[in-house]
């Protein structure tokens, strides 16, 4: 594999960390939102990571290939009701209704992503240094 692959590898893996860092971050603004029914309650969002397929089958075997962000999926864990007829955006029979976001897990992800990214960065780095390192062979 040559070195100037690794750029494009790790690119596309800052890209998909940087994807995951975003939807965490909307849904930890919006864990604590309400909403006076379950269709206008807000739920947690996750990407979908895949390998480049098409360039995974055309390499050639064991080269190394990117990883895509297929797309955005929303949670299908319950949302939160809570009794509070005092609310002012409560529906008529007293209920509100919360996002389905643990903001514990959230928290972890945002961990997970961020030293991903940074693993992506240590990687172009090193790639970096090594081509650096080439070229100033020839100097001598």
């Amino acid at each position: 594999m040559s070195l100037y692959n690794v750029f494009n590898i790790s690119g596309t893996g800052m890209s998909a960390q940087s994807v995951r860092l975003n939807t965490t971050a909307s849904n930890l603004s919006n864990a604590n939102s309400v909403s006076s029914s379950a269709d206008e309650t807000y739920r947690a969002r996750h990407p979908v990571f895949s390998a480049e397929l098409s360039k995974a089958l055309n390499s050639q075997q064991g080269e190394a290939v990117g990883v895509k962000v297929l797309g955005i999926v929303e949670s299908d864990k319950p949302l939160k009701r809570e009794f509070n007829p005092e609310h002012p955006l409560a529906d008529k029979d007293g209920f509100i209704y919360k996002p389905n976001v643990n903001v514990v897990e959230e928290m972890a992800n945002m961990i997970s992503a961020s030293r991903n990214y940074q693993t992506n960065v240590q990687v172009a780095d090193a790639a970096k240094q090594m081509l650096s390192r080439t070229l100033r062979m020839g100097q001598n």
